[in-house]
């Protein structure tokens, strides 16, 4: 599954902390959070697909990863990252 490139970039623009930035953990994030969205509905049609199922558990661990080395590092930015992708419980 590869994201569009129109969404891949704005969800750059959206969580980019300067200019030439594709790479901060706040990007990851967002575009790992995304491709999670698309695999979780993409399970609701094909139950039996375990190959993707694996590599949605490695992405989700990837950004659980991500999300606790920004709470330690900067926690406002976590902060802010969680409410404007909604991942609140």
């Amino acid at each position: 599954m590869a994201l569009v490139k129109e969404k891949k970039t704005e969800l750059i623009d959206n969580f980019k902390t300067h200019s030439k930035d594709t790479g901060s953990s706040t990007v990851q994030i967002a575009i790992l959070t995304e491709k999670i969205n698309y695999l979780s509905e993409h399970f609701k049609t094909h139950r039996k697909d375990f190959h993707s199922r694996r590599g949605l558990l490695i992405m989700i661990g990837k950004r659980r990863r991500l999300l606790a080395h920004l709470k330690k590092s900067d926690p406002q930015k976590y902060e802010d990252t969680i409410s404007k992708l909604n991942l609140r419980k």
